[in-house]
C-alpha cells in the first residue's frame, strides 16, 4: 500500500530529454582530477605523490574515522596533488592524475564467485563496502558501511530508493533498465548483512519500463517487492519515501533506523555489487546530462574525476548557458566553475538556458502561505524565513530549521521568488558555527 506524504510539488518533470538514451561510456580523459573528499565525514589524506605511477581501482586516498577511500579511475602518472575546484563551490585537496590511456588494472582487484561471496561474513562485507568507496550516490554521499553497520539489530525494512523525482534526472532510470541484475544482486548483499529476507524497491509511477523489468529480474519468490508510488517531489526524499513505502514517519531529528528502516539508493546498489562480486571499488558512474538547450541530452558512464566542461562538450548547447547545476533544478547547485570534477554524488549536471532566467528586483514574502502547504516535512518556511533576519540562533532553531531537506518546494511555489532555500542554507550554518563556537568555550 503507497502512503501519501504530506506536502509536496508537481514540477514539470522535463526526463523525457533524456529518458530514452541507452548509458554510453563516456571516452576517458587526459587529465581527471580525484578529490580527496567525495563523501560527509573526514577527508582523506593523499596516499601518492607527484609523479608516482597509479593504476586503475588502486587507492589514492584514505583516512581514519567517518571516511572511505578515493581510487584512480584511470592508469597513469600522478601529475599533481594540490587543491582544485569542487562542484560544492570551494576548493578540495586533489589528485590529478595525467591518463596514459593503457588502463593498467590495480592488481588488488580480483573477482569473487558466488560461493565466495556467500561464505564471507556480514563483517567481512561490509569491509569490502568500505574499500570499496561505497556511498550514497543519490546526492547524500554518506558512506554505506557506516549506515550498515549502525542499522544492525535495528532495521527491518530496507528500502531501495529508485524514485528519482527530481526533473531531468534519469541516471537511476536507466540503470534500472540496463543493469537490473547488479542492483538486485547489491541489494541481496544489503539484506544478507541485516540478516533479512524481505525488501522494497521504490519508484514513481512516471518509469513503468524500469518497475517492469525489475520485477522480471526478481521473479514471483524473490522476497522483493517494487512500489510503485505516484508521483510527487519530492518523493525521493528519504524521509518521504520510507513514510511512501510503509507509512513510518522518522521523527523529528531522528535517523530512519528510528523506525527500523534503511534506505539505498538503487546506483549505490549497483557499486555494491561490483565492488563485492567484481573487486572494483567506485571510480565511475552514471551521469544525466540533460538541459532545455542541450542538443544531444545523454546518459554516461563517466570516470570519477572528469570535467564538467568535458561532458558539456559532449552533449552540446544551442546557446550559452544561463545557468549549469550539479543535479537537479530543485536541489543542485550551481557551478561557476566548470573545471570541477564528476564526483561520486554527480548523478547529473542540468545546462539551462536563459528563458529559465526570472527574478524579482525585490523579493519580499507576501504571507500568503503556499510554502507552508509545499513544505513536505510539516515545517513553517515563512517563520523559518522571519527568524533568519533576527539573527537569534534559538529563535531559528525553535522553528525546526535543521529539519529542513532543502528540497527547494517551498522556493517552487514562492510568488515573490523569496530565495527560501539559500536562506534555509545560510541559518542552518548559523546554528553549525555557534555550536561548534560553544563547543569550544
Amino acid at each position: 500500500m503507497a502512503f501519501s506524504f504530506f506536502g509536496g510539488i508537481h514540477p514539470k518533470e522535463n526526463k523525457w530529454y533524456a529518458e530514452e538514451q541507452k548509458i554510453m561510456e563516456f571516452p576517458e580523459p587526459d587529465i581527471l582530477v580525484i578529490p580527496m573528499s567525495q563523501h560527509i565525514g573526514a577527508p582523506c589524506k593523499p596516499l601518492v605523490k607527484k609523479n608516482d605511477l597509479v593504476k586503475v581501482g588502486q587507492k589514492i586516498g584514505d583516512n581514519q574515522g567517518l571516511c572511505v577511500p578515493v581510487h584512480a579511475s584511470v592508469s597513469g602518472k600522478v601529475k599533481a596533488v594540490e587543491a582544485r575546484a569542487h562542484s560544492s563551490g570551494t576548493t578540495m585537496m586533489s589528485v590529478v592524475i595525467e591518463n596514459d590511456h593503457q588502463h593498467t588494472l590495480c592488481e588488488d582487484i580480483k573477482p569473487r564467485t558466488q560461493e565466495e561471496v556467500d561464505a564471507l561474513t556480514p563483517e567481512e562485507l561490509m569491509n569490502i563496502i568500505r574499500e570499496g568507496g561505497i556511498v550514497g550516490m543519490g546526492g547524500a554521499t554518506f558512506p554505506t558501511h557506516v549506515k550498515l553497520s549502525s542499522g544492525i539489530g535495528k532495521v527491518d525494512t530496507i528500502i531501495v530508493n529508485a524514485g528519482e523525482c527530481e526533473p531531468y534526472i534519469v541516471s537511476d532510470d536507466r540503470i534500472c533498465q540496463e543493469y537490473p541484475e547488479k542492483i538486485i544482486s547489491g541489494l541481496r548483499v544489503i539484506m544478507k548483512i541485516f540478516g533479512l529476507n524481505e525488501a522494497h524497491i521504490g519508484i514513481e509511477d512516471n518509469k513503468p519500463t524500469a518497475a517492469k523489468i525489475l520485477r522480471r529480474t526478481i521473479g514471483p519468490d524473490g522476497g522483493i517487492t517494487v512500489d510503485v508510488l505516484p508521483a510527487k517531489y519530492p518523493q525521493g526524499a528519504e524521509k518521504q519515501l520510507i513514510y511512501a513505502v510503509t507509512g513510518r514517519e522518522v521523527p523529528s531529528g531522528g535517523l530512519p533506523a528510528a523506525v527500523g528502516c534503511a534506505v539505498f539508493n538503487a546506483a549505490t546498489c549497483m557499486a555494491i555489487h561490483d565492488v563485492v562480486y567484481e573487486g572494483m571499488p567506485l571510480i565511475k558512474r552514471v551521469v544525466t546530462v540533460s538541459g532545455d538547450i542541450t542538443m544531444e541530452p545523454k546518459n554516461l558512464m563517466v570516470p570519477i574525476g572528469t570535467a564538467y566542461n568535458d561532458l558539456l562538450e559532449a552533449v552540446g548547447h544551442s546557446e550559452n548557458p544561463y545557468k549549469v547545476i550539479s543535479g537537479g533544478p530543485m536541489m543542485g547547485v550551481t557551478q561557476y566553475d566548470l573545471s570541477v570534477p564528476t564526483t561520486k554524488g554527480t548523478n547529473a549536471i542540468t545546462i539551462l538556458g536563459h528563458a529559465n532566467k526570472f527574478s524579482v528586483e525585490d523579493s519580499r514574502c507576501i504571507r500568503c502561505g503556499k510554502c507552508i502547504d509545499a513544505c513536505p516535512m510539516k515545517l513553517m518556511p515563512v517563520l523559518m524565513y522571519k527568524a533568519l533576519y533576527t539573527g537569534d540562533v534559538e529563535e531559528m532553531k525553535a522553528t525546526n530549521i535543521m529539519d529542513c531537506i532543502e528540497c527547494g518546494s517551498c522556493a517552487y511555489t514562492c510568488p515573490a521568488c523569496v530565495p527560501l532555500v539559500l536562506a534555509f542554507r545560510s541559518g542552518k550554518q548559523q546554528i553549525r558555527m555557534a555550536a561548534a563556537a560553544a563547543a569550544k568555550k
